[in-house]
């Protein structure tokens, strides 16, 4: 009998030690995240690891917890995602990195941040050597609105009373075009004669010159001879 209580003392003495000895945490990388909607954010978490664990044996539980409901971000059940239970919030824009899973790390990418993603998100991790959880914040703000561009306004000098309509200037009138005036006929300048008129005309002077010649020594000859007289 004393033997019996001997061994069963040492076996929960045994169970006590590997449990103390073996404590699983889960941790946060980042307590506090802060990012614009429409961008993308990676959430992490870390927990401790067994050398004789397999993802078969890994549960995972995230939520989205706000003061207005809470929302299933993403969920692992022996190894296996379950999207049938993540929320209508999250489907589409959330992708776990299971690469990291055997070291320990949860990274949990979501795109497309949206305003009511904002919240306290706890994440539930459980082993067959253990269980924990732990929690972080976001806090996603609204993008700016892209205001339109316009065109830098000149300074107008501000005077204190309303300004008096000026009266229209006379816009000037556009010429019209000149009508075609008659050309008035332009006085025939007189042509230099030809060279055959010219000699005409010193041949008929000549010739008249030399008629005159002839009549003047006729006359002259007719005048020195005696008249004869019948007696």
């Amino acid at each position: 009998m004393n033997r019996e209580k001997m061994i069963c003392w040492i076996l929960l003495l045994i169970n006590l030690t590997s449990c103390v000895c073996g404590t699983f945490v889960v941790n946060v990388t980042q307590t506090s995240y802060q990012a614009e909607e429409n961008h993308n954010i990676t959430l992490e978490w870390t927990f401790t690891t067994n050398t004789h664990s397999s993802l078969n044996s890994l549960y995972i539980y995230c939520r989205l917890i706000t003061d207005y409901k809470i929302s299933v971000l993403y969920d692992l059940d022996k190894g296996v995602e379950v999207s049938e239970s993540q929320d209508e919030q999250f489907k589409g824009r959330v992708q776990c990195d299971k690469d990291v899973l055997r070291e320990g790390r949860i990274r949990l990418h979501v795109s497309r941040l949206r305003t009511e993603d904002s919240g306290r998100y706890l994440c539930n991790v459980r082993t067959n050597y253990g269980a924990s959880s732990e929690r972080c914040q976001l806090r996603v703000t609204a993008a700016d609105e892209p205001k339109p561009q316009r065109p830098p306004e000149s300074p107008q000098a501000e005077s204190p009373q309303a300004e008096s309509p000026q009266p229209e200037s006379p816009q000037p009138e556009s010429p019209q075009p000149e009508s075609p005036q008659p050309e008035s006929p332009q006085p025939e300048s007189p042509q230099p004669e030809s060279p055959g008129i010219i000699i005409l005309y010193v041949v008929l002077g000549l010739a008249v010159a030399v008629l005159l010649a002839v009549c003047c020594c006729y006359f002259r000859r007719n005048e020195k001879q005696p008249i004869w007289t019948n007696r």
